[in-house]
């Protein structure tokens, strides 16, 4: 998902864990008798349609808010959320899911039919979703959303209130994952026809059915909660009654706050790492990301494979990482460090590019006069687009005086953005390069393989190859996991060698978080945080 990332669902926004207390409070201190605790984003909230949602600042939200079939525990164990059961067919196509009576936020019941609503909606080409890709391989899944077959043949079905039925074209290794993933969520179809086009605009124009409601968020603002939910059909294992959210863009007001008792958590900067590493409460957690360039092949240079080149050995990425703060790592692959292992070796390792996504100065220089012969051109100017976040604004400081500095006769502007503007302008491909963050929504490399097919929503540069199409299809049909890793492993490694987008850096958080939080899950894939059975020790 781009980050906002994370990622989300993709910004150079850090995923932080601040929180800010309400102001006038007599005790800001989390560990005070309320069971509340403050929490920060970096970023304002895109979406609450989880049909529409493509980030990780949404995705948490509605991962609390919300339910589905399953919830990924920790270390992504798939525990039941609203099924009690599970059967699959021999043949691995066909899931029946018995679920439990529950009920929405507003006291009507949940049945299987609305996540036969949601699925359906998701799909619908009238919605318009990006992340409708994630449905391939449910029966007809694919045509559906290419408007060529109906929605109701949607292999989804409801057989009374509480028996939900998947047809699969296939067997699909990672079914199971998707289905704690918010996008296989129901969606309360009363709420959405209510509402209309401002279903999931803010929190009022919502119906729930998590541990929490939200409340407070107007669709702009930076500040909302998120409240216990009475009709919760687990609400005795939810032990906190608010979670107190505020956008916080800069890390030295974070942790001044943090400082003052006001904030509980706080995703530390350069400095901040250096100087408090070895404090009580430095964690440091990994977010299963790449953060990475992407070009915009409607740019008539940078359809120049030997320009994209340059570029990427002309970015230091110890230098970048550097001056981000945190553990992030320089990154040499698309899929993110740590996310897959294969025959015991990460995956990242096995596609990774020690060509082009590395430092060569001397080697730039060679191919960007290499490419300006190509292009018949002396100089090029391009802009890269970022955030308006401390590590956005950071991310394009350093890229600009990197790129300029080893590859004379190229000009870098650079606009840093609110991420909802960041997130609208990629989508609609307003940009020269745009710096991405992508998460993995599950830990499977068909996660990140996936965005750079030719067709999908996520791939806003528009970079395209048929091998590597036919590749990453062909992952998806085989039924030896052997083969589909070997298909996804030559996919990445004809993305790299073409630079058709520049790996920038693996994302790690550092943070500094009060050591009477507890219970809160946390899972690299997805970058998703569960508080369900948060609590504050004391209490």
């Amino acid at each position: 998902m781009k980050f906002t990332k994370l990622f989300a669902a993709g910004a150079t926004v850090l995923v932080s864990a601040s929180v800010l207390a309400a102001c006038g409070s007599k005790n800001n201190s989390s560990s005070s008798a309320k069971k509340s605790i403050n929490w920060e984003e970096s970023a304002e909230i895109p979406t609450m349609d989880l049909s529409k949602a493509t980030d990780a600042t949404s995705f948490n939200q509605l991962n609390n808010v919300l339910e589905g079939i399953y919830r990924l525990g920790k270390d992504n164990k798939v525990e039941n959320a609203l099924a009690t059961n599970t059967k699959v067919s021999n043949d691995g196509k066909t899931w029946t899911f018995t679920l439990r009576n529950s009920k929405w936020s507003d006291g009507s019941p949940l049945t299987a039919k609305d996540f036969v609503y949601s699925w359906r909606r998701t799909v619908d080409p009238k919605t318009g979703s990006q992340y409708a890709y994630l449905f391939e391989g449910i029966h007809n899944a694919t045509k559906i959303s290419a408007n060529k077959a109906p929605v109701n043949s949607l292999g989804v079905k409801a057989e009374g209130k509480n028996k939900l039925v998947v047809n699969l074209d296939k067997r699909i290794p990672y079914f199971k994952l998707l289905m704690g993933f918010p996008l296989f969520y129901p969606q309360q179809q009363k709420a959405v026809e209510k509402y209309g086009s401002k279903y999931g605009t803010a929190s009022k124009y919502m119906a729930y059915n998590g541990p929490f409601t939200q409340t407070g968020w107007t669709g702009s603002n930076l500040s909302w909660k998120l409240k216990k939910n009475p009709n919760y059909w687990d609400k005795n294992a939810v032990k906190l009654d608010s979670v107190n959210y505020s956008v916080q863009k800069t890390p030295s007001t974070a942790y001044n706050l943090y400082q003052s008792n006001k904030i509980d958590a706080v995703a530390l900067d350069a400095q901040q790492t250096k100087n408090l590493k070895h404090q009580n409460g430095y964690t440091v957690r990994p977010t299963a990301s790449t953060f990475y360039l992407q070009y915009n092949q409607k740019n008539k240079d940078l359809q120049n494979a030997n320009l994209r080149r340059a570029i990427s050995l002309a970015i230091n990425r110890k230098a970048l990482g550097s001056a981000l703060g945190g553990s992030n790592k320089p990154a040499n692959s698309f899929t993110a460090q740590g996310l897959t292992k294969v025959e015991d070796t990460d995956f990242a390792a096995k596609t990774a590019d020690t060509d082009y996504s590395k430092y060569d100065p001397a080697e730039a220089k060679k191919l960007f006069k290499k490419a300006l012969q190509e292009l018949g051109k002396k100089n090029v100017s391009v802009s890269i687009l970022s955030d308006d976040t401390d590590a956005g604004q950071k991310t394009t400081e350093t890229l600009q005086s990197q790129i300029e500095e080893n590859l004379k006769g190229i000009k870098v502007s650079v606009a840093n953005v609110p991420f909802k503007t960041r997130l609208s302008r990629s989508t609609n491909g307003n940009f020269d390069m745009v710096v991405t963050g992508w998460s993995a929504d599950f830990a499977d490399p068909i996660s990140f393989d996936d965005l750079m097919t030719s067709k999908n929503a996520q791939n806003n540069g528009k970079w395209s190859n048929s091998q590597y199409d036919k590749l990453v299809a062909d992952s998806k049909t085989t039924s030896n996991d052997e083969q589909r890793f070997s298909d996804l492993e030559k996919a990445e490694k004809i993305l790299l060698k073409d630079q058709g987008i520049t790996p920038l850096y693996y994302k790690t958080e550092a943070w500094m978080v009060r050591p009477s939080i507890k219970g809160i899950v946390y899972n690299a894939a997805g970058a998703n945080y569960n508080f369900k059975e948060a609590y504050v020790s004391g209490n």
